[in-house]
């Protein structure tokens, strides 16, 4: 069976979690617009495994939020992909500027030309992507998580009912902020060649302008 069936299978029960799964969970959205907060969980409730997301290009860790700071895994992830730069951010209402506008930015359908790295260090929130057939998968990264979403991919981020996320944020050299929105990202070398190592279909291409282009501080 191919990645694509292996995707669309039937509802997958986890009645013994591994670690990582405790921290990170991921299933099929509905289609409602209501409350981008919620979950959003499909009727019936269809889980992904991490593996299947591994075959998206998102990657997963558990680790010691406690211990962040002296972390030798951390620190060994760190040094395998040449995360040079790291910061801290925390996103509520109390710590971030404009924050109901941000949080509408954020969940805006975007992709990045390089990985986007986070590390869940207190509170909890929801990163979506697209799978092979365009449908939303919604990832719950809860303290201890780690996920990487890979260059290319369309993805948005919002926080849960709880309101409150403090994560570290990764990167492969400087910071870059420019986040390119659907569909005008699909002429992006980034996304070809996202479609390229994944194995998904071509999308259509589209012109951009300067319009379509945001530098903003994305979560």
């Amino acid at each position: 069976m191919g990645v694509i069936g292996h995707l669309c299978e039937e509802e997958e029960e986890y009645d013994n979690k591994s670690p990582r799964e405790e921290v990170i969970e991921a299933w099929y959205m509905d289609d409602s617009d209501n409350n981008q907060r919620l979950p959003h969980h499909g009727e019936p409730k269809k889980f992904v495994s991490l593996d299947k997301l591994a075959e998206l290009g998102v990657l997963s860790w558990r680790l010691d939020a406690d211990k962040y700071e002296t972390d030798e895994e951390l620190n060994k992830i760190q040094k395998s992909s040449s995360y040079l730069f790291m910061d801290v951010i925390e996103v509520c209402p109390q710590k971030l500027s404009n924050y109901e506008d941000m949080i509408k930015k954020f969940f805006e359908e975007h992709l990045y030309i390089d990985e986007e790295v986070r590390y869940c260090l207190e509170g909890s929130g929801y990163f979506d992507v697209r799978d092979y057939n365009d449908v939303w998968i919604r990832i719950w990264v809860k303290k201890g998580g780690l996920i990487v979403v890979p260059a290319g991919i369309y993805h948005r981020f919002t926080l849960d009912s709880s309101n409150y996320i403090k994560a570290i944020r990764l990167f492969a050299g400087d910071p870059v902020w420019t986040a390119y929105y659907r569909p005008h990202a699909d002429y992006l070398p980034a996304r070809k060649q996202y479609l390229e190592t994944f194995g998904l279909r071509e999308s259509t291409v589209n012109a951009i302008n300067d319009d379509v282009i945001y530098r903003v501080d994305e979560f």
